[in-house]
Order: C-alpha cells, then sequence, then structure tokens
C-alpha cells in the first residue's frame, strides 16, 4: 500500500483540500438535525420566541414576575432592562414598531450587550415556573388543566393576582422550585409567559413565529447547498485522481513490463500481467476513490453525531451504544467469513484470464483434435470458481445492508418510544428527538460506509500488493551506470567461452561457446531440438545475460553497452513471426519509423512480399492486419517480420529459424536477396534445413549446448558426424 501512497504524493494538495471539504461537508450534515430541531422546537412549538426572558415587558409584567425572585436575582434580573419612557429619547420607531403599546406607556428594554444572559434567563425561567405553579393552586382543577386559551384572552386576570402576592411573604413565594425543575420546565413555561407578554405590549406574534422559521430555514438551505457543493467538488477531485493514480500505475507497469528481460517474463505468465495491468489497477483506483470520499468522513460522521446525540438526551445514549454493538459484531463476522474470499479473488480473475488465453489463440488446435469438450469444461472449472467465490462475497454484502436497514429501524423505534416518553414527562423536546434519530441515522450509515472501506480495503491492498510485485521487480539485465557508447561499428560479434543456464536449473543450457561473426559473412547455427540454438542467438540482444564468458561487437562488452543502444544496431526476426494489428506499411515501419517508401517497398521486395502485398485487388502497404498477423498466412507472416528487420538497415542481422514456413523456391530467392541486402552486415541464422545456410561461410553445429562442429558446408561434411548425419537425412545423396 505504500507504493499507492508514492502516486498520491504529486496530488497531496488537491487530497489536502478535499479532506478539507470532507471536514465542511460533515459539519453541515451534522448541522441540519439540530437547524430543523430549531425550527420545530422554537419556531413550532414557541412560535418563533427563542429566549426565555423577554426582550421587553410592560412595568406591571416586571412587577408580577419580580415577586417570585429574591432581593439579589430581583437585583439581578432588572439590571438587565432598561426602563423606556414614551417618546423618550432611548425610544425609536423601531422600537415602537415591535413594541406599539410603547407610544402610550413606559416599557422595560433588555440590554443587549448583558453578559449573564444565561443567568438572567434562569431567574426568569425559575420565577415563571413558581407564577405558573401559584396560578393551579389559586385556579384550582380549571386553571390545573391548563386553560391556556383562557389566559391569553384576558391577561388582566392574572394581574389581579397582584395584591394577593403583596401580602404574602418572599419566602412563600421565591423557594417554590428548585434548580432542576426550573431548567427543564422553565424554558417551556417561561417562553409561554414571554408569548403573554409580547402579545400586552401589542407585537406580532405570527410575524416573529414566520421571520425565525424563514432566517433558519434560510440557514438550513445555505448548510444543504454547501454540504451539497462539498460532496460535488470531492467526488470531482477524488475521481481526477483516482483516474490519474491509476494511468500513472499503468504507465510504470507498462514501462516496468517493456524493460523486463526474458528471465523476467518467465516468472510472471501474460494472463497475469494482463490483469496485474487492468483488474488490479482498477481495484487500487477504486480504494483511491472511496478512501478520498470515505476514509475521513464516516469517522467524523459517527464521531460527531454521538457527541450532538448525547447532548440532545443523555437518557436515550444507550440505544445508540446498543447499536454500535451490534454494528461492530456485524463487521466482525463480515470480516472473518468474507474477507479470506476477496484475497483469493484475483489469483482466481489470473487463472480464468489464462485458461481463456490458452482456449483463444489455440483454437484451432483444439477444433483439430476435437477437444472443445475438454476445454470447455477446464474453462467452466476456471469460471465457476470465480463465480461461486464472487457469489459468496456478493450474497455475504447483500446480507449486510439488510441487517444495518433492520438495526436502523429498530433503533429508530426504539428511540421513538423512549422519547415520547421523556416528551410526555417534559424532560425531552420533540425537536430534540426528531434530531436525535436523525443522528443515530448518521451513526448507522458511517458504519456501513466504514463497512463498504473494509470489504473494497483487503481485495485493493491484495491488488497492490500485486501491481508491487511488478514494479518491485529487479531487473537481472539492466544499463551500467557509465555505459559505453557503441557508436559506428563494422559488426564484428565474438563470443568468447560463453556459459549460460535459465534461473534455478541446475545444468547449463550452453557450454564453452567461442566463435567470431564478421562483417559480409553469415554466420548460420544448426543442431537438434533443444541443442540451444535460440538461447545462443537470444544472448546476442541480451534477452538473456550470459552466466560465463562474453559477448563483444567490435571488441566491446555487449554488457557495457546502453540496451536501447545495442537492439538499435540489430535486425531481429524472431522464431516466431509476430505482427501488430494495424497496416502492412505499420508493421514494416515498426523497426524504422521514419523509413521512406523506396525503403519499405525495397525492403518487402528482398523478403519475397512484394508479390501479395502488390496483388491485384489487396490494398497495398494500407491492408489491414489483425492482430498477432493471423489475418495473412504462416509464410506471409514471416516475411513482413523479415522485411520490418531488413528496414532498419542495421549492421548486425539475425534470423531465428525464420525460412522454416518458406517453400524451398521462396527460401531459395529470398537467401539470394539477402545476400546483396546484406553485403556488408553481419547475418546470424538459425535454422533447421541444411539447405538455407549451406552457403554460409561459417557454420556452426550444435549438440547439447556444445559446440560439435565449426566450418563450411563442404568441411563439416568431413569433420562433423553430427552435420553430416543432418545433410544426409534432409539432402539426396550424390547419384540418388
Amino acid at each position: 500500500m505504500k507504493r499507492v501512497f508514492k502516486y498520491l504524493k504529486p496530488h497531496a494538495l488537491v487530497v489536502i483540500l478535499c479532506f478539507v471539504l470532507l471536514g465542511i461537508q460533515a459539519s453541515c450534515d451534522l448541522a441540519l438535525p439540530n437547524l430543523m430541531s430549531e425550527i420545530v422546537n422554537v419556531g413550532i412549538q414557541q412560535e418563533g420566541i427563542e429566549q426565555k426572558a423577554p426582550d421587553a415587558i410592560s412595568e406591571k409584567g416586571m412587577q408580577l414576575i419580580s415577586y417570585f425572585m429574591t432581593d439579589e436575582e430581583k437585583a439581578e434580573f432588572q439590571g438587565d432592562y432598561t426602563l423606556v419612557s414614551p417618546g423618550g429619547p432611548e425610544t425609536t420607531a423601531k422600537l415602537v414598531e415591535s413594541y406599539p403599546a410603547l407610544s402610550s406607556e413606559a416599557v422595560y428594554i433588555r440590554k443587549g450587550e448583558n453578559s449573564a444572559a444565561e443567568s438572567v434567563d434562569m431567574i426568569y425561567g425559575k420565577s415563571a415556573q413558581a407564577l405558573m405553579n401559584f396560578l393551579k393552586e389559586a385556579a384550582g382543577e380549571q386553571a390545573s388543566s391548563g386553560s391556556e386559551e383562557d389566559v391569553k384572552l384576558d391577561m388582566s386576570v392574572i394581574y389581579q393576582i397582584i395584591p394577593v402576592l403583596e401580602q404574602m411573604p418572599q419566602d412563600s413565594l421565591t423557594g417554590t422550585v428548585g434548580e432542576e425543575e426550573a431548567s427543564l420546565l422553565g424554558a417551556q413555561i417561561g417562553v409561554t409567559f414571554t408569548r403573554l407578554f409580547y402579545q400586552e405590549l401589542g407585537s406580532d406574534i405570527s410575524a416573529i413565529q414566520r421571520n425565525f422559521i424563514l432566517y433558519v430555514g434560510a440557514q438550513m438551505l445555505a448548510v444543504a447547498l454547501a454540504a451539497g457543493i462539498a460532496a460535488v467538488l470531492i467526488g470531482l477531485f477524488a475521481s481526477r485522481i483516482s483516474a490519474k493514480v491509476a494511468r500513472a500505475m499503468r504507465h510504470d507497469i507498462f514501462s516496468k513490463v517493456e524493460s523486463f528481460s526474458s528471465s523476467e517474463f518467465d516468472e510472471f505468465s501474460t494472463a497475469s500481467l494482463i490483469t496485474r495491468t487492468t483488474n488490479d489497477v482498477q481495484q487500487v483506483q477504486m480504494l483511491v476513490i472511496l478512501g478520498i470520499r470515505m476514509i475521513a468522513y464516516p469517522p467524523v460522521m459517527a464521531i460527531g453525531s454521538i457527541v450532538f446525540a448525547v447532548e440532545k438526551s443523555p437518557s436515550l445514549s444507550w440505544i445508540i451504544v446498543l447499536a454500535i454493538v451490534v454494528m461492530f459484531a456485524l463487521l466482525i463476522a463480515m470480516l472473518i467469513i468474507v474477507m479470506p474470499k476477496f484475497k483469493s479473488l484475483q489469483k482466481l480473475t489470473d487463472r480464468l484470464n489464462l485458461v481463456s488465453r490458452d482456449s483463444l489463440s489455440g483454437m484451432l488446435v483444439i477444433r483439430a483434435f476435437g477437444n472443445e469438450r475438454h476445454e470447455e469444461e477446464r474453462f467452466g472449472v476456471a469460471n465457476d470458481d470465480l463465480s461461486k467465490t464472487n457469489l459468496f462475497t456478493q450474497r455475504a454484502m447483500a446480507l449486510l445492508m439488510p441487517f444495518m436497514s433492520l438495526v436502523m429501524n429498530l433503533s429508530g423505534v426504539l428511540i421513538i418510544w423512549f422519547g415520547g416518553q421523556a416528551i410526555a414527562e417534559s424532560t425531552l423536546q420533540i425537536g430534540d428527538m426528531m434530531a436525535f434519530i436523525q443522528y443515530a441515522m448518521h451513526i448507522i450509515v458511517s458504519f456501513l460506509m466504514i463497512a463498504m472501506i473494509f470489504v473494497f480495503l483487503p481485495r485493493a491492498a491484495v491488488s497492490a500488493k500485486r501491481i508491487d510485485e511488478v514494479l518491485s521487480t529487479e531487473l537481472k539485465i539492466k544499463d551500467k551506470d557509465n555505459p559505453t557508447e557503441l557508436g559506428k561499428i563494422s559488426g564484428v560479434v565474438e563470443y568468447k567461452n560463453v556459459g549460460f543456464r535459465y534461473a534455478n536449473a541446475e545444468e547449463h543450457v550452453l557450454e564453452n561457446i567461442s566463435f567470431t561473426a564478421k562483417p559480409g559473412e553469415t554466420t548460420a547455427f544448426i543442431g537438434s531440438t533443444g541443442s540451444g540454438k535460440s538461447t545462443l542467438i537470444n544472448l546476442l540482444p541480451r534477452f538473456y545475460d550470459v552466466t560465463e564468458g562474453s559477448i563483444s561487437i567490435d571488441g566491446k562488452d555487449i554488457r557495457d553497452v546502453p540496451q536501447a543502444e545495442l537492439r538499435e544496431k540489430i535486425g531481429y526476426v524472431p522464431q516466431k513471426g509476430l505482427l501488430f494489428s494495424g497496416t502492412i506499411e505499420s508493421n514494416v515501419k515498426y523497426g524504422k519509423e521514419d523509413a521512406t517508401p523506396v525503403e519499405v517497398e525495397k525492403a518487402i521486395e528482398v523478403a519475397q512480399a512484394k508479390e501479395f502485398v502488390f496483388a491485384e485487388g489487396s490494398d497495398g502497404l494500407d491492408t489491414s492486419v489483425s492482430q498477432g498477423g493471423t489475418s495473412v498466412s504462416g509464410g506471409q507472416r514471416q516475411r513482413l517480420s523479415i522485411a520490418r528487420a531488413l528496414v532498419k538497415e542495421a549492421p548486425i542481422y539475425i534470423f531465428d529459424d525464420s525460412f522454416s514456413a518458406l517453400d524451398f523456391k521462396t527460401d531459395a530467392t529470398l537467401r539470394k536477396a539477402l545476400t546483396h541486402y546484406t553485403n556488408n552486415a553481419t547475418v546470424l541464422i538459425v535454422a533447421q534445413r541444411v539447405s538455407t545456410i549451406m552457403g554460409a561461410e561459417q557454420i556452426i553445429v550444435l549438440d547439447e549446448g556444445k559446440i560439435a562442429g565449426k566450418g563450411t558446408h563442404e568441411e563439416l561434411l568431413v569433420s562433423c558426424p553430427a552435420y553430416k548425419e543432418i545433410a544426409e537425412s534432409q539432402l539426396q545423396k550424390e547419384g540418388d
């Protein structure tokens, strides 16, 4: 996973910006339930009146409420107000508009700069509660039944008790309500009397309620809009970052694979490399998207929601604890059961790709031997293994959502049940219960997001490890820190006591091979199957490195030369002619991108491909070639591969059994044309046919990785029994 962070490093500032936006989004999402609670509690239940203590109160109102305060409380409470007289210097048009009674009578106006507002509200709440208790006792059962409408209709009824209050001892009025009771009920009762005081002053309660709801509603819209914009930006940035990370990762994997020698290709199958470049990178890309969008967001939301929920109602917090315990149990069960299956998915995908590639590339052979049923069964096993594992993981994940929904719904039911009881006891407000439900849902959804991360993380971690295996592979063949430039060369190739052994092999494939190939001459290699001919040739372009001895060009060890420059000097035709999808021209120019049309046509002519390339009815050089060259015959594929090497006009040519698919006539014509085209180049040919190499200036016979003979055709017929046996088996004896 460290390599993933390496790819994120260039995008560090954008990632930090995304986390800042996540913080903004989380803050907004956490603020919305509180604002909704404000609208319900204050905007609807309290008719828009926020404070317990009124902003304005009549002289009679101040006198009434003060009877239920101690001397210290009365001094503090009245000190928070200023008596404003009609037409006085402190009377403003705005005050008169808000409190019309001020135009004819003095009104106490609350000071806005008082730092002890909470203390004043507490005093007022206690006094309001004491007043309410006194009214209930005075009015008997009728008043205790809460006939609030009667009180609203005639406030003067309440003021009629002032003479009675004047006769009563102060202790009997101020000691009836404790701090705890005032904190629970004082807010609601205080707001009730505040509304009555405002109505007495002629204030428009409907306007107060409307303005409050509109104000808080506008806040909710702004917060929701901010959260939406943050979410969109996070999604945009996360998608762009993940796409760039995936692009860079695919580029690095492909570049690394391009630098692999044949030794590294022996360690990774082609199907596995394709899976790592596509499916594995996609898994990491998904992790980057989810990581940026979810790794920080769910924990913040879960912790914030727990804090706010407990603040709203500590008595209901046990429901959240219960829900968290159940969800943790679900997540742990999911990790134990499903995670091992997720880890095996990539290997199963490798296996399916391998079987598919084998079957599709070898379809003709499969049909020729009538093994379609066997291949179907082989594919079916790989497909079933992958499908069963996928189904198991998907079914397990499909069960997670209903379980989470069940926990969410049961939590909501419990909150409503016990929250309703708290509301009936006046220890919880309706808006707070609604906010508590939303916070509980936030907590559960956050855990669901965390579960998704836990699901993707192991599979992405496996993919990241598989990608890292490719990128961290130590190249067995690499350039030296200070390589030697080849420069312009004549093309003298010398093998000195060359030995080679494959990795982990016990025996050498080649031993003590020494020869010199000169410009203007052809050096040919022949021998039985498995004698090491192709391996010997592949050492020159450094597809493998020698394990013993050395190979030099013009006296310079090829291990001291940059690989790119070394291969630039070699025109190579592989044993299996491979063409790329495109046209004939693009395939021939693959050897030399800036080749002129004349050079292309000349190479095609020497390779004896002119006849079918420019045949009547064909598109000539624009003729389409399918992937792998399957749209042309084996012989045509070989001739185009030869033309691709010849167009380089290199000082050294390697033909690795490149004439095997040609008929004898075409073979002879091609060799004759090659003699003139490569008269100044060093030519190395691996062949199975003696007729192909009879004219070579030097023939090297290999037998079990060792040189069994060296010389011309005539010399070897006399000095090398192995060569004579091969020649006699292929050529007619004189006189026959």
